[in-house]
């Protein structure tokens, strides 16, 4: 693997795009530490301090900004705008038809709704700018902090619009630099900048456990985990790389004196088809009646239920509504995004059928029958993932962002899967040795 990447930075087109991603990474993770103006970063410094692990309902966004998010930094918002604009306009391509006939169109159409994502995306940043701001100012930011009411000193409404307007700004310049690592650089820029938030995050949550372990100085609890981590890449490896492949046979058809068709290939179907998009949903859907509650400042019966059962992340009711909310995205999220009726229809149009199968109705009806079949182990499979930082908050007394686990580990494995596949595609267009052997 050594000599692959030796050889990549040998070949001069592959290493101008190498050193072109990682010179915006480097920038992206500048950004992720010059604090926007109108906030006094000594009290943030020790609030963060004060806080240490325990992130709150903000824990989420603070993961895929990087840390920024609590540092209330020019790139606070960080990507999560842009996935949100994504999703929404993912699902309302199956609800409107304007949209479904867009994705139609091919790359003029993607590129349309490429455009409506980014006008989505600054609205969602001056929507999610404004609540952070306003959490900032009114010290809902950090709960445990005794200074988090200077956090912003001046509450001028010249000083707020301020604030949104650099975190807006910071968040369309962070859109601008994944579009570029997507055209000029290795991989989506999108994922590879969120691969980075992540992982920026590893060290700290690894030393922190260390310092909190007991055992020969935490050394112990250490290991423990770096092992833990090991076994879960090896397992999301294996199971994002499993798939159902269907097998599809394409009659011969004479035009002219020329015959085309009589191939077979085959359509993948994998286990995790949903990726890691229903846990974002389970975890968004659960952090809602929080923050209801939280802003509120309600003493009512259901306000403390909610405090009592769905705040605290080792309860058995949150565990139980986290891993059914999963499952049950993994299977939504599945039934909109891959529609076994075009996909056959598709096929009848081009001459294509499985074998044994009927084309048309019976093969849609296949189709879904094995797609709900493999989405079962998948939705289970990413359920029992998610739980994984439960389980090191009882046995590490880690906090709810423990690396190796969740959505963290997931876009990890995922993201550096499909670079790695491209830089090996690369290598071997130019007949060298590529990572995977």
């Amino acid at each position: 693997m050594l000599t692959a990447f030796a050889r990549a930075f040998k070949t001069p087109d592959l290493r101008k795009k190498l050193l072109f991603t990682l010179a915006i990474m480097v920038l992206f993770r500048l950004g992720a530490h010059i604090p926007i103006p109108g906030v006094d970063y000594q009290v943030v410094n020790s609030c963060i301090k004060a806080v240490g692990g325990n992130q709150g309902l903000f824990g989420l966004v603070n993961l895929f900004s990087g840390g920024a998010l609590l540092q209330l930094t020019i790139f606070a918002l960080g990507i999560m705008p842009y996935i949100t604009a994504s999703i929404i306009l993912q699902l309302l391509t199956v609800v409107i038809p304007r949209l479904e006939a867009l994705k139609k169109e091919g790359q003029a159409g993607q590129t349309k709704i490429t455009q409506y994502t980014r006008y989505l995306t600054v609205a969602l940043a001056v929507l999610q700018g404004t609540g952070l701001v306003a959490t900032a100012r009114s010290g809902s930011l950090f709960q445990q902090c005794p200074d988090r009411f200077n956090i912003v000193p001046d509450q001028s409404i010249f000083t707020t619009i301020t604030m949104v307007i650099t975190m807006t700004a910071g968040t369309a310049l962070i859109m601008w630099l994944g579009e570029l690592i997507t055209d000029r650089g290795i991989g989506n820029g999108m994922s590879i900048l969120m691969f980075l938030s992540i992982a920026a995050g590893f060290p700290g949550a690894l030393w922190a456990i260390k310092k909190s372990g007991n055992i020969a100085d935490g050394w112990v609890e250490f290991g423990a985990v770096i092992l833990v981590g090991l076994a879960m890449v090896a397992l999301v490896v294996f199971v994002e790389q499993a798939q159902r492949r269907i097998p599809v046979q394409y009659a011969k058809r004479m035009i002219g004196r020329r015959s085309y068709g009589g191939t077979s290939t085959y359509i993948p179907l994998k286990v995790n088809q949903a990726g890691v998009i229903p846990v974002i949903f389970a975890s968004s859907l659960l952090y809602i009646p929080s923050l209801v509650v939280q802003f509120s400042g309600s003493t009512s019966t259901w306000a403390n239920w909610v405090r009592d059962n769905l705040v605290k992340g080792d309860h058995p009711i949150y565990i139980t509504a986290y891993f059914l909310l999963i499952v049950f995205f993994a299977f939504f999220y599945v039934a909109i995004s891959f529609n076994p009726e075009e996909v056959a229809d598709n096929m009848k149009k081009y001459g294509g059928f499985i074998p044994g199968i009927r084309a048309g109705r019976p093969t849609a009806e296949y189709l879904s029958y094995v797609l709900n079949r493999i989405t079962w182990p998948g939705a289970m499979y990413l359920g029992l993932i998610a739980l994984v930082p439960t389980v090191a908050l009882v046995l590490f007394n880690a906090n709810q962002n423990f690396p190796f686990g969740g959505t963290s580990i997931l876009i990890i494995v995922g993201v550096g899967l499909e670079t790695v596949k491209q830089i090996e595609s690369q290598l071997q267009q130019r007949n060298y040795e590529g990572f995977l052997r």
